[in-house]
């Protein structure tokens, strides 16, 4: 029988972790693996395999911990998933695989993620070494434009297909959201930095600081290459637009993100890049963007609320994080919509609010949130973080002639990636808007097989 008892983690101290930016979860030991991978009850028809968006063996890479053959298990996983360290971290297994486990019946899922992190993270400190196994050799040329988790997958399945493989990239880091957008005490730098030398073992050609549809046009990759894949995400930030937005301390959470996980702002002056310091924070938003805002202001020495328009139970943001918030001291104030942002000298100094109530779902499926009449309130802070959203980047995709946008302006696609012109395909946020990792990746691995039919 298997044990119900679900084995967690091992975390950091809020109190501790709270001050600076090292890792907040330290993962398993080895006889938390063991003890939680024996839970697994290694189904005949695992219905965990279908929750994963790339279509890892799981109950195949457990078995194998239970073994105490670590290096097995990361073999296994590394088979179906070229970025297992990272997706230990920040994918929502709780809504993906570890929610089509069978033991959620009877009691816990589970712990996949963890088990993919413990195994990942052993064979990282055992330099285990990844096997580079290139399939024929093709005399094609694959461009792949965003080096983020659908331009990574799609770069390293097209590669070990035995395609030259050119990956475009606008930073001086690939990595994409994995290095601007989630802060280093969730995912270590160090960790994505790995993870994409194997894609170099690969042979593939990381084009750094080179931003399509400026420095390049894609007319000329479209010229040059045999078949492109769009995976550049959707990072242009999205506003309220509310009076005030001009003011010297509101930032889209973009911005303020990238400026401390891209540009290391928490260690200035001994990097280039400054942020501003305040005592007050407010962060607007529910989603995970908003929690690592929060938390990254927190660890700057800010006293930070998050603002929320609807109720605790409507926002998207994983469950662990709004927890590791909490723990870690930042306050939240939910059902309140920011109408008006007040400034002094062309500074932000308070946000006027409005209380809400929840109507009935919208197109959403969550409650609606309506104003309360006359519940006029302001909160003080010196800065505002937005994290309300993104969308396309607009100016790329229009030069790519003949390339059909949906209404929201993202780039039509299939199921496969297929787009209206014959040699390109797309996958990741630049198809479905705002997602997560692994379905980013799960759509560069599906692009990179009907990549791979188009170009036999």
């Amino acid at each position: 029988m298997a044990i119900k008892e679900r084995i967690s983690p091992i975390e950091r101290k809020p109190e501790e972790r709270a001050k600076d930016f090292l890792e907040v979860s330290l993962g398993f030991d080895e006889e938390r693996a063991i003890t939680e991978a024996r839970r697994c009850l290694q189904c005949k028809n695992p219905p965990c395999i279908s929750g994963c968006p790339v279509g890892i063996d799981i109950p195949g890479f457990i078995k194998q911990i239970v073994e105490k053959n670590f290096e097995n298990a990361y073999k296994i996983l590394k088979k179906y998933n070229s970025l297992p360290a990272i997706c230990g971290r920040v994918c929502p297994q709780e809504s993906q695989c570890e929610k089509a486990c069978v033991l959620n019946k009877v009691g816990q899922p589970i712990s996949i993620g963890n088990l993919e992190r413990f195994a990942a993270d052993w064979a990282s400190r055992n330099n285990v070494k990844d096997e580079v196994l290139i399939e024929k050799k093709q005399n094609k040329k694959i461009a792949i434009i965003g080096a983020g988790p659908a331009g990574l997958t799609n770069a390293a399945e097209m590669a070990k297909r035995g395609f030259n493989v050119d990956l475009y990239e606008v930073f001086h880091t690939a990595g994409g959201v994995l290095v601007y957008g989630i802060p280093e005490f969730r995912l270590p730098k160090e960790i994505v930095r790995k993870e994409i030398n194997f894609l170099k073992n690969l042979g593939v050609d990381i084009k750094l600081n080179l931003p399509v549809g400026f420095a390049i046009h894609p007319r000329k990759l479209l010229e040059e290459y045999d078949a492109i894949f769009i995976g550049v995400g959707a990072g242009t930030p999205k506003f309220m637009n509310i009076d005030g937005t001009e003011l010297n301390g509101v930032y889209s959470a973009n911005e303020f993100l990238t400026r401390i996980n891209l540009m290391k702002a928490y260690e200035f002056p001994k990097t280039d890049t400054p942020v501003k310091f305040a005592k007050k924070v407010v962060v607007i938003g529910g989603g995970n963007t908003a929690m690592d805002a929060a938390r990254s202001a927190l660890r700057l020495g800010a006293d930070v609320t998050i603002v929320y328009r609807r109720s605790e139970n409507e926002m998207p943001a994983r469950k662990a994080e709004i927890f590791h918030a909490k723990e870690e001291g930042i306050k939240f104030k939910t059902l309140t919509q920011p109408i008006r942002y007040i400034g002094e000298n062309g500074k932000l100094i308070g946000i006027e609010c409005v209380k809400m109530k929840l109507g009935e779902p919208d197109e959403s499926g969550r409650r609606r949130p309506i104003p309360i009449e006359g519940s006029n309130f302001i909160i003080e802070t010196e800065i505002a973080i937005e994290a309300i959203g993104t969308q396309s980047n607009k100016l790329l995709l229009s030069q790519f002639k003949g390339l059909e946008l949906n209404k929201w302006g993202y780039i039509k696609a299939d199921e496969f990636g297929r787009t209206s012109i014959p040699k390109v395909f797309a996958g990741g946020d630049i198809v479905t808007g705002s997602a997560t990792v692994i379905l980013a990746m799960g759509a560069g691995k599906k692009a990179a097989t009907a990549m791979n039919d188009f170009l036999s």
